[in-house]
Parts: C-alpha cells; structure tokens; sequence
C-alpha cells in the first residue's frame, strides 16, 4: 500500500492533521522548559491529565473539556513549587505526579465499562480521534502557535537569564505562567495522541536533538520543530505499515533521530 492509499482513510487523514499540529507545539515549547529544567513539569502535567480525564469519565463528562483547566491549574501549582527555594521541586513534581495516577487508578479500578476508554488516554489511540477532537486540537494548537510567536522575544529573555530580564523590567512571572499555561493545553491535547505515558517524550527529544545540531536559540527552536513532525509523519506511517502502536513507535523514531545527531554532534568534535 502506497502512502497515497494510507492517508486515504478519514481516520489517518484525523491522525496527521491533529498529529502535526499537537508535535509542532511539543517541540517548540519544549525547548524553553529543557534550558529552563522544567521538563520534570511536562511529565507530571501529563499524569495530573491522567488523572482529570479518568475522573472525567468517570462522571460522565466531556473528558477534554473538563481535563483542561484541572491541567492548566496544576501547571500554577507546578511552576510555584519549581520556582520556590523552600521545595524539593524535582521530588515535589514527583509526589503529584504519583499522586495523580494513582488517583486515575483508584477510580478506574471502581468504576467498570471505562477502562477501555482510559487506556486510550494513558497509551494513546490517536488513530481513534474524532472530527471533534482534531477541530479542538487545530483550535488550541492555532491559540499556542500564535501566543509563543507573539512573545517570542520575551521568553527567549526570561529562558536564558531571568535575573537580567527582572532588571530590564519584565514580568518574569507572568511569561513563566504564560509558558506553564501553553505547556498544559499541549499536554491535554497530546495525550489522545501520545497517552500519558508517552508525551512527554514528545516535549523533551525534539529540543535534545536540536540542541546536539544548533547553538542558537532560533535554530534550536526551527531544528526541534522540523524533528518533531518529521519524527510524527515516520511514526505513523512505520506505525500502520507495520501494525505497531502509533505512540511507541513515533517515540523510537524521535529516539532513533536523537542517536543519529548525537552521532553527528561526536564527528564534528
């Protein structure tokens, strides 16, 4: 089957279109939260999601619509611990990040009839999104594109030195929640896609690929964005040829690219 025939199909047509747009957002959030080591949030936003859309279920809700301020919530909770001197940020992270996926478990483990509809969120099931859920995730993508160009220039300052941006008179704060706030809709949206278990790997591996390739920050930046779709397209392509899960194999191939530029990276030294 050629790949003219593969995207012939409605659902793998839903699959690129979301797939895309939700890697393209990974990748460019991604590498201010790796050169700020806030990648940790990624992962625990992730759970905390998890945990929501469990809930979400559960109570028979619109799983999205209700995970997405729970989400955005604890990235202020997140981004306050990460950035107070009186946390343990890194085991902090952890303790929610536990906690919520204990909580998405306890109550799938006491409600029946949903765990097949969870598992999709906690291992991925992008190839099983619906018209609704592509349309919401062109919408938030479109909403995160244009608010990371809009105030590019802002984060790359409070990214690299906050001290001198507070002194140049930024808000630190506020673009530091602007990046936590970007960074939980990508989280929400990228779990149908990716799962919990998965999407984060999808933030951290675009920027650490670049990052082996580039040394300035927009190179970083458009490097990270060109891997992380053409790392997308070639994990599911690979994926409906040969019949393995679309977020496992899209992360082997963002891991097979990370390894081939570190091999780059070693023969330029």
């Amino acid at each position: 089957m050629n790949l003219l025939q593969m995207f012939s199909f409605p659902f793998m047509q839903r699959a690129l279109i979301a797939g895309v747009l939700v890697s393209l957002c990974c990748a460019l959030l991604g590498v201010p939260l790796v050169l700020k080591r806030y990648s940790m949030i990624g992962d625990g936003l992730s759970h905390v999601s998890f945990g929501a859309l469990a809930i979400a279920v559960a109570l028979g809700f619109t799983p999205l619509y209700f995970s997405i301020p729970v989400v955005v919530l604890a990235a202020f909770f997140l981004l306050r611990m990460a950035g107070s001197p009186r946390w343990n940020s890194d085991a902090a992270i952890a303790a929610v990040s536990a906690s919520s996926l204990a909580v998405g478990i306890m109550v799938i483990s006491r409600t029946t009839g949903m765990t097949t509809d969870v598992d999709s969120y906690m291992f991925g099931s992008v190839l099983a999104m619906s018209r609704a859920d592509v349309a919401l995730s062109a919408l938030v993508s479109a909403a995160v594109l244009a608010l990371f160009v809009l105030f590019y220039h802002k984060l790359f300052a409070v990214t690299f030195d906050e001290s001198f941006s507070r002194a140049a008179g930024l808000n630190v704060d506020r673009y530091n929640t602007l990046l936590a706030v970007l960074t939980a809709l990508t989280i929400v949206l990228g779990m149908r896609m990716m799962g919990a278990m998965l999407i984060s790997s999808l933030v951290i591996f675009p920027a650490l690929t670049a990052m082996r390739l580039f040394k300035s920050f927009r190179g970083v930046i458009l490097c990270a964005a060109a891997a992380s779709v053409t790392c997308f397209c070639t994990g599911l392509t690979v994926s409906f040829a040969c019949s393995t899960p679309v977020g496992a194999t899209v992360v082997c191939a963002n891991l097979a690219l990370f390894l081939l530029a570190c091999a780059v990276s070693a023969l330029r030294r």
